[in-house]
């Protein structure tokens, strides 16, 4: 049980988004649709990632993470880059035992399908803020348009410094979709060693070379020993709750859901109290499609003419509202203002 340190590897959970289309770049990426899993672009063309229904048959996935690329790049600048990243907290790996003689091997697979055939590198790094260390390990897509399954091993870290048993970030893994040539002018670390960028993807194709190109990948397990075992299944509610300690939303579910409790303390000013379903990795970031999509209630509805943190913890969120033409010394909520277009966001993601 819980042998997977990677979350939502069965790519179940899309609470942002099932399609981002026009990812061009570092102002385009990010945490865009699959839960826990990030998009890194630096320039190098230009996609759309989606859920698909498209998967191994007979392996028990649902969907997979897809990578369409719809502006070819077929000449990357020296520095561009383009992954997809997960990141892990570092109090969830103290049972590597790194930098110390006993450090454990660990094994990653996954399923993954492409169009274009050819080498490609997935990436461990670790000791951020430190002297960086990684290993880039080369898989090949030898049929074209056909699911494969991937082992990689990955050796114990004798050296380097011990992982910070805290919620910052302990560990990430990337798969490289392209890279320009300064991740390719030396050799790729296959052991733990010195984390330098000519190190880092050398011999990765280039998927962003044709429109045509596409990129699926389901089933990703990190998990401690020298073999691949099944995938973890889990249900559905177990990897959501995991999810929510880095990031959840409310919204789009009714004209009027309630997103929280509000105390009003004069006419121009009320206070909401967000319970959040699980303690958030840290003291969570709120963003809002749009103010004028909340209001307060009371009962009456008053749009909101603005949102904006007060004191909140990794527990609860504690917002100001303010409104116009309240009645102070009530209570009331935080409601979506007669929209199902309404989003409210709260992130805490590595």
């Amino acid at each position: 049980v819980n042998k997977n340190l990677i979350i939502n590897g069965g790519m179940n959970v899309w609470q942002r988004s099932t399609s981002q289309a026009s990812i061009s770049s570092t102002s385009t990426d990010g945490y865009v649709t699959a839960d826990r899993w990030e998009t890194y672009n630096n320039s190098l063309g230009t996609w759309t990632q989606s859920q698909s229904t498209d998967v191994p048959s007979a392996q028990g996935f649902g969907y997979s993470l897809k990578m369409d690329c719809t502006t070819a790049d077929a000449s990357p600048g020296a520095n561009d880059e383009l992954a997809i990243v997960q990141k892990i907290e570092g109090q969830n790996l103290q049972h590597l035992l790194y930098s110390t003689s006993s450090a454990k091997s660990l094994t990653f697979s996954f399923w993954v399908k492409s169009n274009k055939t050819g080498n490609y590198i997935a990436e461990f790094v670790r000791d951020f803020g430190l002297p960086t260390r990684s290993v880039s390990k080369t898989y090949t897509i030898n049929s074209a348009n056909t699911w494969e399954k991937k082992t990689i091993s990955i050796s114990g870290d004798t050296a380097g410094s011990t992982i910070n048993n805290n919620t910052s970030r302990g560990l990430q893994v990337q798969f490289f979709l392209a890279v320009g040539s300064n991740f390719q002018t030396g050799t790729n670390n296959e052991s733990w060693g010195a984390y330098t960028q000519g190190n880092r993807a050398v011999g990765q194709v280039n998927l962003a070379d044709s429109t045509s190109n596409e990129w699926y990948v389901t089933g990703c397990q990190l998990e401690v020993g020298e073999n691949a075992s099944g995938f973890e299944f889990e249900p559905y509610e177990t990897t959501l709750n995991k999810c929510f300690r880095y990031y959840y939303q409310k919204g789009g579910e009714a004209n009027y859901e309630r997103i929280g409790g509000v105390y009003v303390s004069s006419s121009t000013s009320a206070f909401a109290d967000i319970v959040h379903p699980v303690k958030m990795r840290a003291i969570p970031s709120y963003s809002f499609s749009s103010i004028s999509h909340f209001a307060v209630a009371q009962p009456n509805v008053r749009t909101c003419t603005n949102i904006s943190d007060s004191h909140s913890s990794s527990f609860v969120g504690s917002l100001s509202c303010p409104a116009t033409s309240m009645t102070g010394g009530r209570g009331g909520a935080l409601v979506a203002n007669n929209t199902t277009s309404a989003r409210f966001k709260v992130d805490a993601e590595l």
